[in-house]
């Protein structure tokens, strides 16, 4: 293998050593704050402790960090890849410009996001981190798989970022909603994400077994994909 393929490799190990775990830890302080919230509605006396909602709170919004993190590390390697490979610098400077500072604005959007308190501000710089991981993935070199979006590693992963990055946004909103509107909306948007990350594992698995090493690219792109034949030597 060569250097190339190791940055390749190190999307999935983050999410497999990191994000993936901490994912687990996220649905389970999710149960626990649920059940202890039904058992003190029906005035029952819980075994659950009341720092389980804290943890809740304190590894959602870690694992929202983690997401949008892995996605602009995925992100970074297809586009820096093409960027080194056509000499992009040379022929188009502001778009690698372009490129750079879209990777600076998201990052210290989300950052601000973490930060800021009033809704208005919330929804702004959630608004840039989203419309940032929106734009970064439709330059070259990034595989889509527009063909089947309905079954593509890049969408599952835009479409769960997008619903992490917007329940960051409304957690300050979830404790002062007496109705629970906003922590209903926040179960279902992360019950979705869930669905979503499940779908990556399968997406990102099928992936890692399709992509060739960089030594191989140039016999295995000659092949048919379509009618799943090579060119014999």
């Amino acid at each position: 293998m060569e250097l190339a393929d190791f940055l390749g490799l190190v999307h999935p190990a983050i999410a497999v050593f990191f994000v993936f775990p901490l994912i687990g830890m996220v649905v389970n302080f999710a149960w626990q704050t649920r059940q202890r919230r039904l058992e003190s509605k029906n005035s029952q006396k819980s075994k659950i402790p009341p720092v389980v909602g804290v943890e809740h709170r304190q590894l959602g919004n870690w694992l929202t960090g983690a997401v949008v993190g892995l996605v602009l590390i995925g992100l970074a390697y297809p586009i820096g890849k093409n960027i080194i490979k056509n000499q992009l610098w040379a022929k188009d400077a502001f778009q690698v410009t372009f490129i750079f500072v879209m990777f600076v604005v998201t990052i210290v959007s989300l950052v601000l996001l973490y930060r800021v308190k009033p809704p208005l501000w919330r929804g702004i710089f959630a608004t840039l981190t989203g419309a940032g991981i929106v734009i970064l993935g439709y330059q070259d070199g990034v595989f889509r798989r527009d063909n089947e979006w309905y079954w593509s590693h890049y969408y599952y992963g835009i479409a769960a970022a997008l619903l992490m990055i917007f329940s960051l946004a409304i957690v300050p909103d979830i404790y002062k909603d007496r109705s629970n509107r906003w922590r209903t909306v926040h179960t279902i948007l992360n019950c979705i994400a869930l669905l979503l990350f499940i779908g990556q594992a399968m997406t990102g698995t099928r992936d890692l077994l399709e992509i060739p090493l960089s030594w191989q690219e140039p016999y295995i792109y000659q092949c048919d994909f379509a009618n799943k034949t090579c060119p014999r030597g």
